[in-house]
């Protein structure tokens, strides 16, 4: 456990069941705004996606030992892909096409499999020197700042109850004591919501039409209602082609994000479980999601954020937040209740939620003592922040191009992981070794060339 700050550092078993339930409500509400805007944008089924995300976090518990509190939620990178194969009609589900999305989607999955697999035969040493804190601390720094816009986005549609939000997080994290002090974020999204239902900001005309209890599963948009009369197999060819290379940019991705939860929490993930394990548990609960007509699974930011802000990082809490999000998964009227959610309530807490990875981020290449006075060093991370979030907010938002009559999109966060992890392996001067033996407080453990041999000295 890290021992360089001076917060108290909670345990679950410490704070008894009531408290716990409460923080695992918090962890599932953190996630609750992103995972289900996802479908919300694709024409998804919102059940189905809480639904796999929960079994999907469960899944990934089991295969990584119980030790690392990640929850798995939708994630936003597979969008193009979605978007590309089956584009809403009006604003409704592309219903004969989304089998075909998903496919591809699942066949994304199988990557994650590949990685784990060269890991496990390789070794995290040889994988891991091509992420270095150079490269994925800008990462983790991008990850925050291109979600950024979408907080502003939500803030801005009312700033009042945002701000309500942002206040009520800042003000019992920092102020408050005890349980207080744990649970920020749910107090901040309580006090918002009723702040937005007192300014008529909240419709609830859904909420009364939902039914209490509903079954999540759509079969019309899983992977098996795609082999029928109508099965097309050049679509399903090319959803994969394009679909598929996306996975490059989300392990990339996925290793930043286990890199941040190692950082936060002070346990070397990337050692113990073992990346091959994390990769391989984020692989298998995306196919199994996307078999189902949910969307891709990865490992949350958000959550990362409650993490940092509450100071428990009891695996378990997270389990419960996912056992959660399968029984709500099974009542549409809860789901109507959260989806009535005022925007910027969601804006509020995201936007310092984001902040949080952006910071992990900053910890991780301080803590690191990334030498900037190295001149590969800035250029690395100058063009992976730029490109990042350039690219994010030009006005296509992704790069493509065309190989034949396939169409392949990257995203900014995509180009600009590739982009570092290339600059950093060839360029020369490195000075950073991945040592598993010895990890350090921040979980991925990098140690200055320079100063290992001033230690030996």
């Amino acid at each position: 456990m890290s021992n360089k700050t001076q917060d108290a550092v909670y345990n679950a078993k410490e704070l008894g069941a009531g408290k716990v339930i409460v923080l695992g409500l918090q962890h599932m509400f953190a996630m609750f705004g992103s995972t289900v805007l996802v479908p919300i944008l694709t024409g998804l089924n919102v059940s189905t996606t809480l639904l796999f995300a929960g079994i999907g976090t469960l899944l990934f518990h089991l295969l990584t030992k119980g030790k690392v509190p990640a929850f798995l939620g939708s994630s936003f990178a597979f969008l193009g892909g979605y978007f590309a194969i089956a584009p809403m009609i009006d604003g409704k589900s592309n219903i004969e096409m989304i089998p075909y999305a998903c496919f591809g989607v699942a066949c994304a999955g199988l990557l994650y499999l590949v990685m784990a697999l060269l890991i496990k035969l390789f070794s995290a040493k040889r994988i891991m020197k091509f992420f270095p804190p150079i490269v994925t601390g800008p990462i983790i720094i991008a990850i925050g700042l291109t979600l950024s816009k979408s907080a502003i986005d939500s803030c801005s549609s009312n700033w009042i109850i945002a701000l309500v939000a942002i206040l009520a997080v800042i003000i019992c994290n920092i102020f408050g004591k005890g349980m207080i002090k744990i649970i920020p974020i749910l107090i901040g999204v309580v006090a918002s919501y009723l702040v937005g239902i007192c300014m008529g900001q909240v419709d609830f005309s859904g909420v009364k039409d939902a039914a209490w209890i509903g079954l999540p599963i759509n079969m019309d948009t899983t992977v098996f209602a795609m082999f029928g009369e109508n099965f097309d197999a050049s679509l399903m060819i090319t959803a994969i082609i394009t679909i598929m290379p996306i996975a490059l940019a989300t392990i990339v991705e996925h290793i930043g994000d286990v890199s941040a939860i190692s950082s936060t929490v002070g346990k070397n993930f990337i050692k113990d479980p073992g990346l091959h394990r994390t990769l391989l548990g984020d692989g298998l609960a995306t196919i199994v999601a996307s078999l189902f007509g949910a969307p891709a699974n990865t490992t949350y930011g958000e959550n990362t954020g409650v993490l940092n802000l509450s100071k428990v990082y009891d695996p378990m809490v997270v389990r419960l937040a996912a056992v959660f999000a399968i029984f709500f998964s099974f009542c549409p009227k809860f789901a109507a209740v959260i989806q009535a959610m005022p925007t910027a309530t969601v804006g509020g807490i995201s936007l310092i939620l984001y902040g949080m990875i952006s910071a992990v981020g900053v910890r991780n290449v301080v803590e690191n003592k990334v030498d900037f006075a190295k001149s590969r060093n800035v250029i690395i991370a100058a063009l992976i922040l730029v490109l990042s979030i350039g690219i994010n907010y030009s006005t296509a938002g992704a790069i493509a191009f065309t190989i034949g009559e396939i169409t392949i999109s990257l995203s900014g966060l995509a180009v600009g992981a590739l982009t570092g992890i290339i600059l950093n392996a060839i360029l020369p001067g490195k000075d950073y070794n991945f040592d598993e033996e010895k990890p350090d407080d921040t979980g991925v453990n990098f140690e200055v060339g320079q100063t290992r041999s001033m230690k030996s000295e």
